[in-house]
């Protein structure tokens, strides 16, 4: 069972800001190349990054450079060549923090053709 609820992922076309921030986990909306579009506050105080210093930068090599590898990139990468991405795994964050266990589900959603990184502690 996923910590992201299926009625956010059903309606992420029209998910602002505020309805981001809301929630009781990271929301990163990201465009095909991984640029930061939306970074809401509850994933900037857990890695201590503002989010003035995420949104506008490559979410895998600038903001969270942890995540520049086969495991999390590549699966990124993959989802978006084939138009479809949902995973979801654990995962260890190590840049700015100390070691800290997470969960993490990427999801492209088709309609809009966005696609999302969605952050727990575990």
């Amino acid at each position: 069972m996923s910590f992201v609820d299926a009625a956010l992922l059903n309606n992420l076309d029209v998910l602002g800001r505020d309805q981001a921030n809301a929630a009781p986990y990271g929301v990163i909306k990201v465009d095909d190349s991984g640029v930061v579009q939306l970074y809401n506050k509850w994933e900037a105080d857990m890695a201590g990054v503002p989010v003035g210093s995420a949104e506008g930068k490559n979410f895998f090599t600038q903001v969270a450079p942890c995540t520049n590898n086969r495991l999390v990139l590549g699966r990124f990468k993959e989802g978006v060549a084939k138009g479809e991405l949902d995973a979801e795994f654990n995962y260890t964050f190590t840049y700015k923090m100390k070691p800290t266990n997470v969960g993490i589900r990427m999801f492209r959603h088709k309609p809009s053709r966005t696609n999302w990184i969605f952050v727990t502690k575990r």
